[in-house]
């Protein structure tokens, strides 16, 4: 069961005005041939967005984009005319497919926003863009987000699933090809190995095991299957 620790400190940063993002991965200027994605994971971006700052108009295609929100208000509009406010615990999905256009902007009435955004390879290029989003009120055991029990999303076997977790707490972690854990908020232990906010584990055959909140904690929970690089498409 091979297992590497990401420290959030040493995450890659990007500051603009209004927001600082700190990257689980390669992105834009920040390269490194050895940290380019996780099976289908290719983005894992942590923003914190200033009150009117954010994404301006900009497109993607061919990606399914998962957006979690931690604080504050997310503003987000698209050129197929959707207009929606994420608030905490809101999920969205929106499958990019043949192509769109949208902005996401920190509310400027509600203070400062953090949202944590994966973008995961599709199985199938090209298809319809669709958009789906649900308020979700994760409990002490990992509560389906995206995938199996939870919205739908383009990448076959993937799925999220979130925690929030007391201090002293356990919560158990299925077998999984694949899996990525990220503490938002809060510390815990994972195979003796001391976690901190802003730290992911990146585990592969994983039989299962458990998790420990050392404080209340906030775990995001990706699974993956086991499948050849080749099959995940970019």
């Amino acid at each position: 069961m091979p297992m590497t620790i990401h420290a959030g400190p040493h995450r890659f940063t990007t500051a603009e005005p209004g927001r600082i993002t700190h990257h689980s991965f390669s992105f834009g200027p920040h390269y490194d041939p050895a940290n380019l994605g996780f099976g289908p994971m290719i983005c894992h971006n942590d923003d914190r967005v200033d009150p009117g700052g954010g994404y301006p108009d900009h497109p993607h295609a061919d990606l399914e984009i998962v957006t979690w929100v931690l604080e504050g208000v997310l503003l987000h509009t698209d050129d197929h005319g959707n207009t929606e406010a994420l608030r905490p615990g809101d999920v969205q999905v929106m499958s990019a497919g043949s192509g769109v256009r949208h902005s996401e902007i920190a509310d400027a009435a509600s203070g400062p926003t953090r949202f944590l955004q994966t973008w995961i390879a599709p199985d199938e290029p090209g298809t319809t863009p669709t958009w789906h989003t649900e308020h979700v009120e994760p409990g002490p055991g990992l509560t389906a987000v995206v995938g199996e029990g939870g919205l739908s999303i383009g990448t076959r076997g993937a799925s999220l699933r979130i925690a929030r977790l007391t201090a002293g707490t356990t919560v158990d972690l299925p077998p999984a090809g694949r899996q990525h854990l990220f503490v938002a908020v809060g510390a815990g232990r994972i195979h003796d190995e001391v976690l901190g906010a802003g730290d992911a584990v990146r585990l592969t055959d994983q039989p299962g095991g458990a998790f420990e909140a050392t404080a209340d904690t906030e775990l995001l929970a990706w699974s993956f299957p086991e499948r050849s690089k080749e099959s995940f498409r970019r």
